[in-house]
Protein backbone atom coordinates (compact mmCIF):
# COMPACT_ATOMS: atom_id res chain seq x y z
CA UNK A 1 0.00 0.00 0.00
CA UNK A 2 1.18 3.26 -0.91
CA UNK A 3 1.24 5.88 1.66
CA UNK A 4 0.60 8.81 -1.24
CA UNK A 5 -1.18 7.18 -3.36
CA UNK A 6 -3.80 5.80 -0.65
CA UNK A 7 -3.82 2.40 -1.10
CA UNK A 8 -4.71 2.75 -5.09
CA UNK A 9 -2.34 0.90 -7.91
CA UNK A 10 -0.09 3.19 -9.39
CA UNK A 11 -0.45 3.22 -13.13
CA UNK A 12 1.89 1.81 -15.32
CA UNK A 13 3.77 3.55 -17.69
CA UNK A 14 1.95 2.71 -20.80
CA UNK A 15 -1.19 3.84 -18.92
CA UNK A 16 0.95 7.17 -18.22
CA UNK A 17 2.11 7.47 -21.49
CA UNK A 18 -2.00 7.04 -22.48
CA UNK A 19 -3.39 9.70 -20.15
CA UNK A 20 -0.71 12.02 -21.75
CA UNK A 21 -1.55 11.46 -25.19
CA UNK A 22 -4.93 11.93 -23.95
CA UNK A 23 -4.64 15.20 -22.27
CA UNK A 24 -2.03 16.38 -25.26
CA UNK A 25 -5.28 15.92 -27.81
CA UNK A 26 -7.48 17.40 -25.41
CA UNK A 27 -5.42 20.69 -25.44
CA UNK A 28 -4.73 20.61 -29.26
CA UNK A 29 -8.60 20.20 -29.97
CA UNK A 30 -9.21 23.27 -27.05
CA UNK A 31 -6.61 25.31 -29.03
CA UNK A 32 -8.10 24.47 -32.10
CA UNK A 33 -11.64 25.47 -31.32
CA UNK A 34 -10.05 28.70 -29.51
CA UNK A 35 -8.39 29.40 -32.62
CA UNK A 36 -11.54 29.11 -35.09
CA UNK A 37 -14.00 30.75 -32.71
CA UNK A 38 -11.61 33.90 -32.03
CA UNK A 39 -10.90 34.12 -35.76
CA UNK A 40 -14.11 33.88 -37.34
CA UNK A 41 -15.20 36.70 -34.26
CA UNK A 42 -12.38 38.85 -34.16
CA UNK A 43 -10.76 39.30 -38.26
CA UNK A 44 -12.58 39.89 -41.04
CA UNK A 45 -12.35 37.81 -44.15
CA UNK A 46 -11.09 40.48 -46.39
CA UNK A 47 -7.77 40.84 -44.92
CA UNK A 48 -6.62 44.46 -45.36
CA UNK A 49 -3.56 44.71 -43.86
CA UNK A 50 -0.81 42.09 -43.44
CA UNK A 51 -0.68 42.61 -39.46
CA UNK A 52 -3.69 42.58 -36.96
CA UNK A 53 -4.77 46.22 -36.43
CA UNK A 54 -5.11 47.20 -33.14
CA UNK A 55 -8.99 46.11 -33.05
CA UNK A 56 -8.28 43.14 -33.88
CA UNK A 57 -5.66 42.32 -31.57
CA UNK A 58 -7.57 43.79 -28.29
CA UNK A 59 -10.90 41.48 -29.76
CA UNK A 60 -8.54 38.22 -30.07
CA UNK A 61 -6.69 38.75 -26.69
CA UNK A 62 -10.28 39.75 -24.82
CA UNK A 63 -11.79 36.59 -26.83
CA UNK A 64 -9.02 34.30 -25.84
CA UNK A 65 -9.24 35.46 -22.43
CA UNK A 66 -13.15 34.61 -22.15
CA UNK A 67 -12.68 31.10 -23.79
CA UNK A 68 -10.12 30.46 -21.04
CA UNK A 69 -12.45 31.37 -18.20
CA UNK A 70 -15.16 29.18 -19.19
CA UNK A 71 -13.34 25.94 -20.17
CA UNK A 72 -11.82 26.62 -16.74
CA UNK A 73 -15.57 26.76 -15.00
CA UNK A 74 -16.76 24.30 -17.11
CA UNK A 75 -13.82 22.53 -15.81
CA UNK A 76 -14.40 22.90 -12.48
CA UNK A 77 -18.26 22.34 -12.52
CA UNK A 78 -17.59 18.75 -14.26
CA UNK A 79 -15.69 18.21 -11.54
CA UNK A 80 -17.77 18.68 -8.88
CA UNK A 81 -19.84 16.65 -10.47
CA UNK A 82 -17.78 13.74 -11.05
CA UNK A 83 -16.62 13.99 -7.27
CA UNK A 84 -20.47 13.91 -6.17
CA UNK A 85 -21.17 10.96 -8.25
CA UNK A 86 -18.26 9.21 -6.69
CA UNK A 87 -15.79 9.38 -9.61
CA UNK A 88 -12.51 11.15 -8.88
CA UNK A 89 -11.31 11.86 -12.23
CA UNK A 90 -10.41 15.76 -13.29
CA UNK A 91 -11.63 17.02 -17.10
CA UNK A 92 -8.90 18.78 -18.90
CA UNK A 93 -6.98 21.59 -18.52
CA UNK A 94 -6.50 23.17 -15.28
CA UNK A 95 -9.73 20.61 -14.25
Amino acid sequence: MSFFGLGRPQPSSAEKIAAVEAEMKLLTEMANRLTKACQQKCVPNDYREAELNKGESVCLDRCAAKFFDVHMKVSEQLQQESQQRGGGGGFGFGG
